[in-house]
């Protein structure tokens, strides 16, 4: 087993050349070489000895880009001794898929498997994805399907209950910098030959903005050297290199609802410092200003309400002013905003008093109106007793005819709206309790409505 991987890292150490990129290049030959990932490859971990025995199954990879999904799909093939195929799903269609199954099926008809790996699996629709699992089940193919998006939602339940699903994680600054050091030390695929002067600030700065993506981590080593004065990566080449950098940010993907989500709940949770962090993350990956707006509007309603109705004033009016100003100025009135948020006393209940009452509609389906709630506008109406006995509320004691039902008669009782001890609602829930006692006594007496 030895002398095979070795004999094969040579012949592709000989295939390298200076026109492949240096993250190319300096891919692992070996589980050894891989830079992170020890919760999966580390010694005596269970995918590491099925990888190492060449016992392999297939499986998912889910991570962010550059933690080497790749990469692992290209060591699965040589440990086990097996054809690799790669297809794009950004780039492939059915007849690709059904091509590369149809190798396959030539290879394992001379006695060799094939690790197939697929690129972008989750892009592939149900159709697609399906033309995958009887090879799979027959053992003519290992798929190796790798992902950055969630696999319980984008993937077929079919396909997934034939794979292993292995989370892979961003690598970390000092992870990152590793590979650097590597890539500068190593004389044949590397930099080594150049012999490079950097200091370990300035790894660490080309690892920070590479945002846990050791392939972008290597590809600005490669443009730094090209820019290196003399041979050496200084402060003002990182300048040149670094300027443009931007952090991991998925519009559309998995990163995006959980930045949303975190920024929702921390709202929720009282956290001004968490919220204007998750904005800020937010508004720094592209996120649709619009789409914002809606959701700070929606958490002024929803977990705020009326313990301060200020909150979706401040929040329509924040929305308002972005759309005058723009970006960046407008950006500060959501941060105002979810500062406010953040701090603003906390209450769902009309969220909850809304949910009840939907759930009552539903349930009960077309109860009738009230008989003197009913409009009476023609004499007809009127005959039938439409709008007989209403009471003119402004007109009664108080202000409020006390025994006067406008629920209908199957809900009488029914309380929808609980008021909670914070902010205005506790104002709110005093009147209302009051109001809800004096209708009890009211009927109790057997007042006529």
């Amino acid at each position: 087993m030895a002398s095979r991987r070795s004999r094969q890292s040579s012949t592709l150490f000989a295939e390298s050349d200076g026109l492949k990129p240096l993250a190319e290049r300096m891919r692992p030959q070996t589980l050894d070489q891989v830079v992170g990932q020890g919760r999966l490859l580390g010694e005596g971990k269970p995918l590491r000895r099925a990888i190492e025995s060449g016992k392999l199954h297939s499986m998912i990879l889910w991570g962010p880009p550059g933690c080497g999904k790749t990469t692992l799909a290209l060591l699965l093939a040589r440990y086990a001794d097996a054809e690799f195929k790669a297809i794009s799903a950004v780039l492939s269609g059915l007849p690709d898929v059904r091509a590369a199954l149809a190798e396959a099926e030539a290879t394992f008809a001379q006695g060799r498997r094939t690790v197939l790996f697929v690129d972008e699996v989750h892009r592939f629709n149900k159709s697609q994805q399906d033309a995958f699992l009887p090879h799979i089940e027959r053992g003519v193919i290992i798929l190796v399907g790798a992902t950055t998006e969630n696999p319980s939602f984008e993937l077929n339940s079919a396909l997934l209950s034939r794979c292993r699903v292995h989370v892979l994680e961003a690598l970390t600054i000092e992870q990152i910098v590793e590979a650097l050091q590597h890539a500068l030390a190593d004389t044949v695929r590397g930099l080594g030959d150049m012999q490079l002067e950097v200091d370990t600030q300035s790894l660490q700065l080309i690892a920070q903005a590479a945002d846990g993506d050791v392939r972008r981590a290597l590809t600005l080593l490669e443009i730094a050297s090209e820019l290196a004065d003399a041979g050496r990566i200084d402060e003002a080449t990182l300048t040149q290199v670094l300027a443009d950098r931007t952090r991991r940010f998925d519009k559309g993907g998995e990163q995006f609802y959980d930045q949303i989500s975190a920024l929702h709940k921390s709202v929720r949770s009282s956290d001004p410092d968490a919220a204007l962090y998750w904005l800020t993350r937010m508004l720094d990956g592209g996120v649709d200003p619009a789409y914002l707006a809606r959701r700070l509007t929606r958490m002024a309603i929803e977990d705020i309400g009326l313990a301060d109705p200020r909150a979706l004033s401040l929040a329509l009016e924040a929305w308002n002013t972005y759309e005058r100003l723009g970006s960046p100025e407008g950006e500060l009135a959501f941060a105002e905003l979810a500062i406010y948020l953040a701090i603003a006393a906390k209450s769902n209940a009309a969220y909850a008093a809304f949910n009840a009452a939907r759930a009552e509609v539903q349930a009960n389906g077309t109860l009738d109106v009230p008989m003197h709630l009913r409009n009476a506008p023609t004499r007809l109406m009127k005959g039938l007793g439409y709008g007989k006995g209403y009471q003119y509320d402004h007109d009664a004691e108080g202000g409020v005819a006390l025994d006067q039902q406008c629920l209908p008669d199957a809900l009488v009782d029914r309380e929808f709206y609980q008021p909670v001890e914070r902010g205005l609602e506790l104002k709110i829930g005093e009147k209302l309790a009051a109001l809800r006692a004096a209708r009890r006594d009211a009927r109790k007496q057997g007042k006529p409505s």
